[in-house]
């Protein structure tokens, strides 16, 4: 019974020490969280964007800063931008840059552009690694950059077209546009604009007649570029389209006919060389046929005498028949010598006949 009373006795003094643990233990906790997120918490909570521990000790436990996520949401909120840790958090852990996307949004909303949280945090993903950020697509699309067609990367000055008369005209333009924020993910970049500007300004330049048109109206270049919206499927809209420079190059029509008036010289030339190597094949051919046919008129003449001869001996030829031919060819041989032709050895009856 003695023993009973007794326990009673102590058990209020082990509650005291209990309680005593328990509120020693509850300071050191309140202790650990003022040391770590103290600041933090009270800078939020008098700029009023107000957080709580649950949240600080989260962001902690996911290796989240927590002191960029809570400047970045002080500064979303006091520019009346309604973002939560939660957003900020996500965000960073999917690779983002909160601070970035967060003055991005900021200066949309200043400037009374409709860029969603979401739209600003895909831009910002779809930009990284890159040189672009989601801020400089808000400011562009503010603010319009000018772009230069060509590209002066690309080692070029000027854009070269051929009007229809054969003159080299070289332009050079300057493209004025601004970013379309919802076609900024997914559309074409500042080199498609460069190409299809100077796409366009070869056509418009070769479709002119004279390159004293183009000369005499360069802004024709810019109207007709600009109609035909170059701008689709891509991260900009295109403002304006301005000729800075027009000048007037080499005549490449002359140079051309010059360069086909020489091929079809050097083409006449073969054709004439092939009619003359024919034309002296031909005079070979010939030579060797009259060369030919004098060998089968002297084959002939040599047949003469043995003629003759056989004539005598049926009596069909007489001695004075032989010599009247005698005499007809001593008379044709003086007037050949009269006439200055000579004697032809090739002639029929020439060689002497003998009976």
């Amino acid at each position: 019974m003695n023993l009973f009373f007794a326990q009673s006795e102590s058990f209020p003094f082990r509650l005291e020490w209990l309680l005593y643990g328990v509120g020693a233990l509850l300071l050191l906790v309140i202790g650990i969280l003022v040391l770590n997120f103290g600041m933090i918490y009270i800078r939020a909570l008098f700029s009023g964007a107000k957080v709580t521990f649950t949240e600080l000790i989260a962001l902690r436990l996911r290796s989240v800063p927590v002191g960029m996520v809570v400047d970045a949401r002080i500064t979303a909120v006091k520019s009346g931008l309604p973002l939560t840790i939660d957003d900020l958090s996500t965000h960073y852990l999917a690779g983002g840059n909160v601070p970035m996307v967060v003055l991005a949004l900021i200066a949309a909303k200043k400037a009374s552009i409709n860029l969603p949280f979401d739209r600003a945090c895909a831009i910002d993903l779809a930009t990284k690694g890159t040189q672009k950020t989601v801020l400089e697509a808000v400011k562009t699309s503010v603010n319009p950059k000018v772009i230069d067609c060509p590209a002066p990367s690309a080692g070029k000055t000027t854009i070269d077209a051929v009007a229809k008369d054969g003159i080299v005209i070289r332009a050079k333009a300057r493209v004025t546009v601004r970013t379309n924020l919802d076609r900024f993910v997914g559309g074409a970049t500042e080199e498609t604009i460069i190409a299809r500007v100077g796409e366009g300004i070869v056509s418009t330049i070769g479709s002119a007649s004279s390159y004293k048109e183009v000369l005499e109206n360069p802004d024709r270049i810019s109207k007709t570029v600009l109609d035909k919206a170059l701008d689709s499927n891509t991260a900009f809209e295109i403002l304006s389209i301005d000729i800075a420079d027009v000048d007037v190059g080499e005549n490449v029509g002359a140079k051309l006919q010059a360069e086909q008036a020489e091929a079809n010289k050097l083409i006449a030339q073969a054709q004439a060389e092939v009619r003359r190597a024919a034309a002296v094949a031909t005079e070979q051919e010939m030579v060797a046929r009259v060369s030919e046919m004098r060998a089968r008129v002297v084959e002939a003449e040599a047949q003469i005498p043995i003629a003759i001869a056989r004539a005598f001996d049926k009596g069909h030829l007489g001695i004075m028949d032989y010599y009247r031919i005698k005499n007809v060819q001593a008379d044709t041989a003086m007037r050949q010598n009269i006439a200055g032709e000579g004697p032809d050895t090739s002639a029929p009856g020439s060689h002497p006949m003998k009976p």
